[in-house]
């Protein structure tokens, strides 16, 4: 991966930053490999009579799927704070390989649940830590962009998914794509841990200078550049508590139910998306394709946003993009000719999944290092139940023959999303604005 980063001001810092983005795209990659392999090879497991899978209990166990990532967001956060990111990394990939393995050799639906809940336990952790990770080796002005590169490796691992489960399946069955979600731990963990280095910034914070300098040293990288700043009167409240600090209490609050809304759109359209479609009156094959093209669309909006809100700021760009989803779905509603039917699909994957991962960045960039990786998971953790109810009420739309009216849920989700991101601002001057933090920045 070439470098996204301006060497101008210390190719050192800007090398690092590369290394650790490269680490990390990886991980996320085969993160969402695992998560969206489920329901690629979902008909294989359902067509197996031996295994004795219905389709009500696939869907309970996608519920405890997703039950696990949000365990694993909440949790993993706090812990991340106390004892590092690297460490969390490298649990969450050796869980989830192993869980895949598990799933691989299960008897039956009960085991097979079980290993999918734990599997969701240490996917749910390692998505936020990845985040923050990348987040504290930016270089300044670049933090954003890293953080949306960094999200289309789960879009491009979620295609990935796709490609394996028709190609897997027909010739190997569906255990051997499972047993595929297994090889990260022989084939990524190794690699992560001789190459990926603690953060910085996260060292320098729990007041460990001597290791940190040492990590610097062997990357020939100024510690300075990873100081993060400190405010006049900020407080020394780390994990949970640093998340409702004088300050930030409102705005905590208000990222979470922005987070909720986010994922109420990524998880409620892309399950939706076809059936609405084919219920508006667009045939089968069309209305399949229209879930192609909008997370073509979402790859290339992760690109555009990040470069625009490291200009403007990711909050500001957040509340743009969730406002133009909201009137792109809210199109769909309107019968219009197919391509610019197709061209509307596009924008509106360009714009919400982009929102989402921008609300990821914006409290990336609100919290001290102290308390970042609690802020992020908890922020990914809470927004889950939107990834919950987002599917649920709008399979409740649809079993009711109202299937069209999706579209005006989802549309209102994107204006409530534009409106409590508009209103997460931080204007007691105890609570760090870490975009001043200089992580890469000139030395």
């Amino acid at each position: 991966m070439s470098s996204p980063y301006p060497l101008t001001a210390s190719p050192a810092t800007a090398r690092l930053a590369t290394r650790v983005l490269a680490l990390c795209w990886f991980t996320v990659l085969v993160d969402g490999l695992d998560l969206f392999s489920y329901g690629a090879v979902l008909p294989a497991v359902l067509a197996d009579e031996g295994f004795g899978l219905d389709a009500a209990t696939a869907g309970e166990i996608g519920s405890l799927t997703t039950f696990g990532m949000l365990l694993g967001a909440l949790t993993s956060g706090i812990i991340t704070d106390r004892v590092g990111r690297r460490s969390i990394l490298l649990a969450g990939v050796a869980v989830f390989s192993l869980a895949s393995a598990g799933c691989a050799l299960a008897p039956g639906a009960a085991a097979f649940g079980a290993a999918r809940f734990i599997a969701g336990f240490g996917l749910g952790g390692l998505l936020p830590t990845a985040i923050t990770t990348v987040l504290e080796f930016a270089p300044a002005g670049r933090k954003n962009i890293t953080v949306t590169l960094l999200m289309t490796a789960h879009q491009a691992g979620g295609a990935l998914a796709g490609v394996l489960a028709m190609s897997v399946v027909e010739a190997l069955g569906w255990r051997a794509v499972f047993w595929l979600g297994a090889l990260p731990l022989v084939l990524v963990l190794p690699v992560l841990w001789a190459m990926l280095p603690e953060s910085i910034t996260f060292l320098i914070a729990k007041g460990r200078t001597d290791r940190a300098q040492r990590v610097a040293t062997r990357y020939g990288v100024p510690l300075e550049a990873y100081a993060p700043a400190r405010s006049e009167g900020e407080t020394d409240r780390s994990g949970l508590r640093g998340l409702f600090a004088p300050g930030l209490r409102k705005v905590t609050v208000l990222f979470w139910i922005g987070s909720f809304f986010g994922l109420v759109l990524v998880y409620g359209v892309s399950t939706w998306l076809p059936t609405m479609m084919r219920a508006a009156g667009y045939e089968l094959g069309s209305a399949v394709s229209f879930l192609v093209v909008i997370n073509v669309g979402g790859i290339v909006g992760m690109l555009v946003a990040g470069r625009l809100a490291d200009r403007i700021g990711a909050r500001t760009v957040a509340v743009v993009w969730f406002l133009l989803t909201a009137v792109a779905v809210g199109l769909l509603f309107l019968r219009m000719p197919l391509l610019l039917t197709y061209l509307v699909v596009f924008l509106a994957g360009a714009w919400l999944f982009s929102a989402q991962t921008l609300v990821y960045a914006a409290v990336g960039t609100t919290y001290p290092a102290r308390s970042r990786a609690t802020a992020v998971g908890w922020a990914a953790g809470i927004g889950r139940w939107g990834a919950v109810a987002g599917p649920w009420v709008g399979g409740l739309l649809i079993a009711s023959g109202a299937s069209r009216w999706g579209f005006v849920m989802f549309a209102i989700a994107g204006v409530i999303g534009a409106a409590v991101i508009a209103a997460a601002r931080t204007r007691d001057p105890r609570a760090l604005a870490p975009a001043q933090e200089s992580a890469g920045a000139t030395a």
